[in-house]
């Protein structure tokens, strides 16, 4: 099972990719919703207002199951923009990220195979500037239990290595705990079978 997935930890730095007068500029965000590809979008429409296509692909989702992609050509001729920058998603393994790449027109015409070949440039030079990170697909589990029950409890965590990422320690104790997904039936196990400690998994 695989359980981990890679992102970017902070937007790239600008890239450009020139063709016969013609400049690409590439940008990489890591987002974590659909709202925030608009946000960056028209900040980039703010920022480069005099240009011609603002063209783009995003992906979410940690699992190959779970993924949403979207890919837009921008008045650019049909998948001559979008799908190559989405094609750069798929090649470096990314996910949570969004891929724009601006274009402004240098007068000469590339054709669908020249704008395929910038667009999917410049976003592998967005990407190879980008701080790409390998994360663990986890699950979320909220432990209850009484006090007499702690030192139990807090052995398995120390045993296991364990993420708390969250605890609430008032009439009863609630801990919650992050585990990485090929790990957690084995860790769900033990902890039901540990008396009068109740596990459930979360929703993240």
């Amino acid at each position: 099972m695989k359980d981990t997935y890679q992102s970017i930890t902070k937007a790239s730095e600008e890239v450009i990719f020139k063709d016969r007068n013609s400049k690409f500029f590439g940008y990489a965000f890591p987002i974590k919703s659909e709202d925030e590809v608009k946000r960056h979008i028209e900040n980039l429409k703010k920022k480069h207002h005099q240009a011609r296509h603002w063209c783009y692909a995003w992906q979410l989702g940690k699992d190959e199951q779970d993924h949403q992609f979207r890919a837009n050509d921008d008045g650019e001729p049909s998948n001559s923009a979008g799908m190559p920058i989405y094609g750069q998603i798929q090649s470096f393994d990314v996910t949570n990220i969004l891929i724009v790449v601006v274009r402004y027109f240098g007068g000469v015409k590339l054709g669908v195979g020249g704008l395929i070949n910038a667009y999917r440039s410049a976003a592998q030079m967005a990407l190879e500037e980008s701080n790409i990170l390998k994360r663990t697909i986890d699950d979320l589990y909220l432990l209850q239990f009484d006090y007499p029950e702690m030192n139990v409890v807090m052995r398995i965590i120390k045993e296991h290595n364990l993420n708390v990422v969250d605890q609430q320690l008032a009439l009863d104790c609630k801990i919650f705990i992050s585990v990485r997904k090929k790990e957690s039936e084995a860790i769900f196990d033990k902890f039901s079978n540990v008396y009068k400690v109740e596990i459930k998994e979360l929703e993240h």
